[in-house]
């Protein structure tokens, strides 16, 4: 308080610093740049994790809609990629029968090799 005859005190300055920083158009752009920040970071994570990764120098077979006339088998080693596609025909060539395959009840297949004549 002020009594009579003293020196008036100056008014402090108010801070108005939330006020200010509303009115900035750079923090919005800030902001975007961090939301992009982060979605970059996501899709180089998924790329990362993808089997076919150029970076990677694992040996990877991707089988493409599997049992239908348009299959497609894509393998990779090291940087060499390789696809096969179907051409929906059975196969057909010269050769002997190998052996016999049987589906068993639980889903298993079991292997017989042909006796040699």
């Amino acid at each position: 308080m002020n009594t009579p005859g003293a020196p008036a005190k100056p008014a402090r300055p108010r801070l108005r610093i939330l006020d200010e920083d509303d009115d900035d158009p750079v923090l919005s752009t800030i902001n975007l740049i961090d939301v992009f920040l982060v979605v970059i970071g996501m899709l180089l994570i998924a790329v990362i994790n993808n089997p076919m990764n150029p970076f990677a120098d694992d040996k990877v077979t991707i089988i493409r809609n599997e049992g239908k006339p348009d299959m497609e088998i894509i393998t990779k080693e090291g940087s060499k990629v390789t696809k096969f596609k179907s051409s929906g025909a059975s196969g057909e060539g010269d050769g002997e029968k190998a052996g016999t395959a049987y589906r068993m009840k639980d889903g298993s297949m079991v292997y017989v090799p042909a006796t040699a004549p």
